[in-house]
């Protein structure tokens, strides 16, 4: 596992911490490092244009998926151009990542701005009042699709992206 170090975490003392997971194209398959060759193929086929390339180990070059371009229709076309199986057609709603709303969102601050709500096709976003002109983001996981369009409009760069965890089985 590779390890990310910033300034502020080792200044609390934390000298690293794991890296995030890389954000595959929809449909990427278990096993996508090893099935991509970094032929590009799904990022030229990309409609929106929100599938570049990621310098990894080795200068070795593979797609991730860049929210701060545009938001993701679910189209397929990257999974329809993949010839390496990387990527599959029928795994593409299946899309794993939800957002996430930092503290950073301006809303919080008092700065008057709902530009992730009114970007937000499925109203999985709203915005809860708070004593003195603030508001709380509220997100419903359940509703996001993962598309990112509350990511690409956020002029705070607020939202993020993460994998929820599964649900344990059993549990009432």
């Amino acid at each position: 596992m590779t390890t990310q170090h910033s300034r502020r975490d080792f200044l609390r003392g934390q000298v690293s911490r794991p890296a995030a997971p890389l954000m595959r194209p929809p449909g990427a398959q278990t096993g996508f490092s090893q099935l991509c060759n970094g032929c590009g193929a799904c990022a030229s086929a990309c409609p929106e244009a929100i599938i570049i390339r990621h310098e990894g180990p080795a200068g070795r070059s593979t797609p991730v998926v860049d929210f701060s371009k545009g938001a993701c229709t679910f189209c397929g076309a990257c999974a329809e151009a993949c010839d390496t199986g990387a990527l599959s057609a029928q795994a593409v709603p299946d899309w794993p990542w939800r957002a996430i709303i930092t503290d950073s969102c301006l809303s919080l601050g008092g700065i008057s701005c709902r530009s992730c709500e009114d970007a937000c096709e499925p109203r999985a976003i709203r915005f809860r009042l708070m004593t003195g002109g603030r508001a709380a983001p509220v997100l419903d996981s359940a509703q996001c699709t993962g598309c990112g369009d509350c990511a690409a409009t956020c002029p705070a760069g607020a939202v993020t992206f993460e994998q929820p965890a599964p649900a344990a089985e059993g549990r009432a």
